[in-house]
């Protein structure tokens, strides 16, 4: 969301530009124009300007970061009838080959080989020190076929990662292909009616299929990949589907849903993961934060932590034992909203942390942040201070997610 930031200071900017130079706002709207230029755009990317979506640069994209609906309304619809988000700017690829397993398992802490065919699971990966390189939804399609998710910001340097472990694990007789899935957009269809108005388009059974379940099934006359999984806390879908079919697979959703499902942009993604007290990697996971840090110990499988054989792993490991000396929690927060950076200290004054995302939770009424404090200042009930705008405001922490979780899972 550091991009989305971005875009709201250069907004302030030429609005404040506009108040005393008409040439100044000229050359930043041409300065804008060029960058727009240069942005790549998803295969939705006329849908939504055609649907008044307000675009912005993110991660090298053109996005929306909102359409007509403030994102206060966006959010409260997600949680109460549904939201549609072009997903598209992020990273599909499929890992093939006997190999597949063995070699992705060097580079993250998940137990690929564990999964069961057609289901996945959040996982990292790791670098020599333990940190996250980045974060992803793994799926186990075959014991010879992955797919995967990569952040859009992470690409470039995922792919890089990947491919150069890739190289060297075949030279010492792997067997390992990657494909990366350009052809294919994105898009995450989320809240109570993703599963009702998504079963209107498809002839497959959806309620026997699970939180983190995946399959290639037809969805609206397309061959897509279809993952029972989101960002938003909330039962709903990501959909892979051929970038040719990506509008009328998106017109049809909203069609189906008779309005009730908005498309949504950015801005609601970003306070809805926030809302499920889920890390936005880039803000609340980065190079520098072990798994164990960030408290995701719980994606470290059984067999990994008893094996290792991923990156990092000695450090890792060491954490599971004896404990992280920083621990990422939830806080709720007095006074103006905290955001990134805003530092946490004890009632003396002393620093023992700072905040990696805060905001207005649009569904509790109240602002709500996560971040990170000395271990020991962890647990739910601790109070200490938060600096913003120069002033110290009451925090607490308060277990996650801050908005209880409805992900569809057997009873």
């Amino acid at each position: 969301m550091r991009g989305l930031l971005a875009c709201a200071t250069l907004a302030r900017r030429a609005a404040a530009a506009g108040a005393s130079s008409g040439a100044r706002v000229r050359h930043l709207a041409g300065a804008a124009e060029a960058v727009e230029a240069e942005l790549k755009k998803t295969a939705l990317y006329d849908f939504h300007v055609a649907n008044g979506g307000k675009m912005v640069p993110f991660a090298g994209w053109s996005m929306p970061i909102q359409y007509k609906d403030s994102i206060m309304e966006s959010t409260v619809n997600c949680r109460t009838n549904g939201s549609l988000f072009d997903v598209a700017h992020m990273c599909g690829l499929s890992l093939k080959g006997p190999g597949a397993i063995p070699f992705l398992e060097s580079l993250v802490i998940a137990d690929v080989a564990g999964l069961k065919d057609g289901t996945g699971t959040l996982t990292v990966f790791t670098n020599e020190k333990g940190g996250a390189i980045d974060d992803s939804v793994i799926t186990k399609v075959t014991d010879q076929h992955i797919y995967l998710v990569v952040n859009a910001g992470c690409r470039d340097k995922d792919l890089a990662h990947i491919g150069d472990h890739m190289e060297a694990f075949n030279k010492k007789g792997g067997d390992v292909k990657w494909h990366i899935h350009d052809e294919r957009s994105l898009l995450a269809l989320q809240g109570p009616l993703a599963a009702p108005t998504l079963q209107l388009l498809t002839k497959e059974d959806l309620s026997k299929m699970y939180f983190s379940d995946f399959k290639m099934i037809d969805i609206n006359g397309s061959e897509c990949f279809l993952t029972r999984t989101g960002y938003t806390g909330e039962d709903g879908f990501e959909i892979s589907v051929p970038s040719e079919n990506a509008v009328d697979l998106a017109k049809a959703i909203l069609e189906k849903s008779e309005g009730k499902v908005r498309l949504t942009g950015l801005g609601a993604r970003d306070s809805l993961r926030l809302e499920a007290g889920l890390c936005l990697y880039g803000n609340d996971m980065e190079q520098h934060i072990t798994p164990v840090e960030a408290g995701l110990s719980w994606a470290i499988g059984k067999r990994r932590r008893a094996e290792g054989g991923f990156l990092g792993a000695d450090v890792i490991l060491k954490q599971l034992q004896e404990g992280p000396k920083i621990r990422r929690v939830g806080m709720i927060t007095q006074g103006p909203p905290a955001r990134s950076h805003s530092e946490l200290v004890s009632s003396s004054g002393e620093n023992i942390g700072e905040v990696t995302s805060g905001g207005f939770s649009p569904c509790l009424k109240k602002n709500i942040a996560m971040g990170y404090v000395k271990s020991g200042l962890h647990k739910a009930g601790t109070e200490f201070k938060v600096v913003v705008r120069g002033k110290s405001y009451d925090a607490v922490v308060t277990k996650m997610p801050f908005v209880p979780t409805k992900y569809y899972k057997p009873s």
